[in-house]
C-alpha cells in the first residue's frame, strides 16, 4: 500500500486556477472574503458567486476547512482552508498546517471526490518556510493516503518552478523511503 500512496501523490507546476479537476484548495483567511495570492487569484477567476457563498459561511477558523462549488472555475469545488501564520514555530503551526491538509482531505473523502489539488497552504504572506511546509504537506497527505481510499489523486500545484522543484525532491524522498524501508 505504500507504493500506492507514493503514486497518488503528483507535482504540477501552474495556475491551480486553471485545474479541471474535483476540488482545488484555497489557502483562505479566516473571513473567507478573499485576499491576496492564490486566495485573490481563485476568488477572481471563480467570480463574485463564490464571494457570496463564502459570505453565508461566516468565516472558518485555522487550521479548519470549509467547501463551496466552483462556480466559473475548471474545479467543481473549492475546498478553503485557513493555514497559520508562522511565529517563529513555537506557537502550534505544524499541528495547525497538518490539520488543513487533513481537514480538507476529509471533506473531500466526505464528498466522494476524487482528485484535489493543494496550493503551497501558509508559505506567501503567511511567511511559513517553505521547506518545512513541504514536508507536512507531503508526510499529512501521505499519512491520510495510506488509510483512506479516496481522494485517489492528491496533487500539489506549486506556482512557482523553485516550488514544484522543492515538492519534487521531497516526494522522490518519500518514495524512495517507501521502496527501501530506510
Amino acid at each position: 500500500m505504500v507504493d500506492t500512496v507514493a503514486t497518488r501523490m503528483r507535482v504540477l507546476e501552474g495556475n491551480i486556477t486553471q485545474l479541471s479537476i474535483d476540488a482545488i484548495v484555497n489557502a483562505a483567511n479566516e473571513s473567507l472574503l478573499g485576499g491576496g495570492g492564490v486566495d485573490g487569484a481563485i476568488h477572481s477567476a471563480a467570480g463574485p458567486a463564490l464571494l457570496d457563498e463564502c459570505r453565508k459561511l461566516g468565516g472558518c477558523p485555522t487550521g479548519q476547512a470549509v467547501m463551496t462549488g466552483g462556480h466559473r472555475l475548471a474545479a467543481h469545488h473549492v475546498i478553503h482552508t485557513v493555514g497559520p501564520v508562522y511565529g517563529g514555530g513555537g506557537y502550534g503551526e505544524a499541528e495547525l498546517l497538518a490539520s488543513c491538509y487533513r481537514e480538507s482531505l476529509r471533506l473531500a473523502s466526505e464528498a466522494g471526490l476524487e482528485s484535489v489539488a493543494f496550493p503551497c497552504i501558509s508559505t506567501g504572506v503567511y511567511g511559513y518556510p517553505k521547506p518545512e511546509a513541504c514536508d507536512i504537506a507531503i508526510s499529512t497527505v501521505a499519512e491520510w493516503l495510506a488509510t483512506h481510499a479516496a481522494p485517489k489523486i492528491v496533487t500539489f500545484c506549486c506556482f512557482s518552478f523553485a516550488d514544484a522543484e522543492l515538492y519534487r525532491a521531497r516526494l522522490l524522498a518519500y518514495a524512495i523511503r517507501c521502496r527501501t524501508g530506510r
